[in-house]
């Protein structure tokens, strides 16, 4: 099975790459990839640990400086923009993000209103309005006294969710926002994704590992292997047993999701496999 390029029918987009070569000193990561991001969609990155989506992230968000190629924001490399530009324009939610000790929820979500702050312009009651819906949306009243150190791994989750929603910015980039969470806020989490992109058209790009949620919220579905798109597209174009196996190395059934109609993932592990034998 050969890399494959499914037909974009978007033409406008926010993001682009072009020959984009990423690395961490000599260990290069991503080669010479080429990619549009849709404006105005919900693009999820899937892929095995290691293929390159957290790199390619931190590409697209400018927390990685390319080797070679360019990231283009609106049709302007994204390093020849200022840094608030680019921060009021996108806003990031990197892997296990860290924040300083005794820095309350409120205080962290109010960071995210740090590109909208000059000389000229202070806080303001626009900055009180987003911080204080960012917690509302993530459910945070309770704890925005608290310290962030002090919450649990999905509380604290939740509270960086809020510093980036706060950002208000145009462009998400999330990189496994659902890790730490239970089920319920996993859903919730995306729910309110989701929602940001259908009610406000905010271009969304997610890095997840569990497979049916990507095909359940996706509009446009990218699958990495070996630093590289091995295939992109709607999740019912990309998502195919023939794919799981090359890219995961997993045999599965694809069958509908009885409930969103979307690709729904069955692995066929060594338990079910003898159990069918048998």
């Amino acid at each position: 099975m050969h890399p494959i390029d499914m037909p974009n029918p978007v033409s406008a987009v926010a993001l682009t790459t072009r020959q984009l070569t990423l690395a961490y000193d000599r260990s290069v990561i991503i080669t010479d990839l080429s990619l549009a991001i849709p404006a105005g969609k919900v693009t999820v990155l899937v892929g095995p640990n290691g293929c390159g989506k957290s790199t390619l992230l931190k590409g697209l968000g400018r927390l990685l400086k390319p080797k070679h190629g360019v990231v283009y924001l609106d049709g302007t490399s994204i390093f020849k923009l200022p840094t608030k530009a680019v921060a009021k324009q996108m806003g990031l939610l990197p892997q296990g993000p860290s924040a300083p000790e005794g820095l309350t929820v409120r205080e962290l979500v109010a960071q995210g209103r740090y590109p909208h702050q000059g000389w000229l312009q202070q806080w303001s009651e626009e900055d009180e309005q987003q911080v204080e819906s960012a917690i509302a949306i993530t459910a945070l009243q309770d704890l925005s006294e608290r310290p962030v150190d002090s919450l649990s791994g999905g509380q604290r989750q939740r509270a960086w969710i809020a510093m980036t929603l706060a950002q208000n910015t145009q462009i998400l980039l999330l990189d496994e926002p659902t890790t730490f969470l239970d089920l319920a806020h996993q859903i919730e989490v995306l729910d309110l994704l989701y929602d940001l992109n259908q009610q406000e058209r905010r271009t969304i790009v997610i890095v997840l590992h569990e497979l049916n949620h990507a095909c359940r919220y996706a509009d446009h579905l990218v699958a990495m292997k070996a630093g590289q798109v091995f295939a992109q597209g709607t999740p019912r174009a990309v998502m195919t047993e023939a794919l799981v196996k090359e890219v995961f190395d997993l045999d599965c059934r694809i069958i509908d999701d009885p409930v969103a109609g979307t690709p729904l993932c069955i692995p066929i592990g060594r338990k079910v496999a003898i159990g069918t034998a048998t």
